[in-house]
């Protein structure tokens, strides 16, 4: 899956299988450093592992950092069947009603209009003013302008998304 320009698109590259299984590494990591971070998604009768979906920490500094980020990779032959809608309203419910976190935030580049989406589904909201570039990117890089999504707990209590 993140060998596939399809899927990584709005990322800076393809990974190896090497950078790839660092990336499962780092995954774990964050588990037993936060004790949240991204699940698996199976779907049973159709396949084991479709990507995944969760809660992790940004490694980077930017002006809405420290904060817990949402995120999903879904591998591209199991787009457009909601499992990155799925996923993330549950990824919120843990994060909210477990974690008991006051807010959520999500970032992608601008073109990224199924993952805006998403974020737009699960009732994240957008203000331009939060926008930001991306620090580890390189200026001039064409995906270093990101947009910024958040969440507050009280939106997702009342709102029910």
């Amino acid at each position: 899956m993140n060998a596939d320009p399809r899927v990584m698109k709005y990322f800076p590259a393809t990974l190896s299988r090497a950078e790839s299984d660092a990336l499962v590494d780092r995954l774990e990591a964050g588990f037993e450093a936060n004790g949240f971070g991204f699940w698996a998604v199976e779907v049973v009768g159709v396949s084991d592992f479709v990507g995944f979906v969760g809660l992790s920490v940004p490694r980077f500094e930017a002006h809405f950092t420290p904060a817990v980020e949402i995120g999903w990779r879904i591998a591209a032959e199991h787009w457009n069947n909601g499992f990155a809608t799925e996923g993330a309203r549950a990824a919120l419910r843990h994060a909210f009603e477990t974690l008991l976190l006051d807010e959520v935030v999500a970032l992608a580049v601008p073109a990224n209009r199924a993952s805006r989406r998403v974020m737009e589904k699960i009732g994240m909201i957008h203000n331009a003013e939060d926008d930001f570039d991306h620090p580890e990117l390189p200026d001039g890089h064409p995906q270093r302008r990101h947009v910024l999504y958040r969440i507050a707990c009280r939106q997702w209590t009342t709102g029910r998304h």
